[in-house]
């Protein structure tokens, strides 16, 4: 069963080819990695499949659960309705910093409750328990009455995951979610996409810049390089020797952090117990 289907699609702005004919399927609760380098077309290819922007005039078709998003340069007709599947999390959390976490998180019901009554902010006891029971599925319950621009990076992305959850999304596009977070907070992240994807069987399609979140949690990566996919296979093959090939030079910013500094210094790791941002112990790493 294909969840979403993309051919020959195109992009272009001024004279950047930002897609170059992109072809790709996912399957009904695939979870798959997207990586690339800084400017290889991932956020562009991600925005195309939400229905955000469209492709050049005339190039390339975008369907969603058999049903048309874009074809040919132009939105689908109806495409307002079909985006209640299609969950977004973005890099910069996309919350409203002065609501609460738990408003937020009920968005996600916006096109399902009508209208005046989300203008108003006025939701149903059924609706506020959906929303809760989601923050509690992503470990931030207890924060529901803060002020969502009083949390921690980590928490503001979880807290847009289980907006998706409510909104009853099928498929989940996350576009860098986890680029300005520290290790232990990605982590986080990244298994609360991993369970949404397992226990209520949600395709995810997660751009990342470091592929060994990839190897971790996705079984599948379709890598870009300048607008083109340049690999579609297993997340096990993604050795430090394959990025090399595929991106030369620039596959060293596919790297963690720690990695490239290891790399750099041609150092073992020394595992060193620390907190991070939201207080939990984790195990961070320093070259020896």
């Amino acid at each position: 069963m294909v969840a979403v289907s993309v051919r020959n699609l195109n992009k272009t702005f001024g004279a950047n080819r930002a897609l170059k004919d992109v072809s790709l399927e996912l399957g009904r609760s695939e979870m798959v990695a997207l990586i690339g380098a800084s400017g290889s077309g991932k956020s562009t290819l991600i925005r195309h499949i939400a229905g955000l922007i469209v492709s050049d005039k005339g190039q390339g078709q975008i369907e969603v659960f058999g049903t048309s998003i874009q074809k040919n340069g132009a939105l689908a007709k109806g495409v307002r309705g079909h985006r209640r599947e299609i969950g977004v999390v973005f890099q910069q959390f996309n919350l409203v910093g002065r609501l609460s976490v738990l408003t937020n998180v009920l968005m996600g019901v916006l096109g399902q409750a009508p209208s005046w009554r989300t203008w108003f902010g006025i939701f149903t006891k059924s609706e506020k328990q959906r929303a809760m029971n989601a923050l509690g599925r992503v470990g931030i319950a207890s924060h529901a009455a803060q002020r969502s621009s009083n949390l921690s990076g980590g928490q503001q992305q979880r807290a847009a995951i289980a907006r998706t959850i409510v909104q009853g999304a099928k498929l989940v596009l996350a576009d860098e979610p986890i680029a300005s977070l520290d290790p232990a907070s990605s982590r986080k992240v990244m298994d609360n996409l991993a369970h949404v994807n397992r226990e209520d069987g949600v395709t995810v399609l997660v751009s990342l810049h470091q592929v060994d979140y990839a190897i971790k949690y996705c079984p599948r990566t379709i890598a870009m390089r300048e607008g083109e996919v340049v690999f579609d296979g297993p997340s096990k093959l993604l050795t430090p020797e394959f990025l090399q090939q595929i991106y030369g030079a620039d596959s060293i910013e596919l790297l963690s952090p720690e990695e490239r500094r290891r790399k750099a210094e041609g150092k073992s790791a020394k595992p060193i117990p620390e907190r991070d941002a939201e207080g939990d112990l984790v195990l961070a790493y320093a070259a020896r």
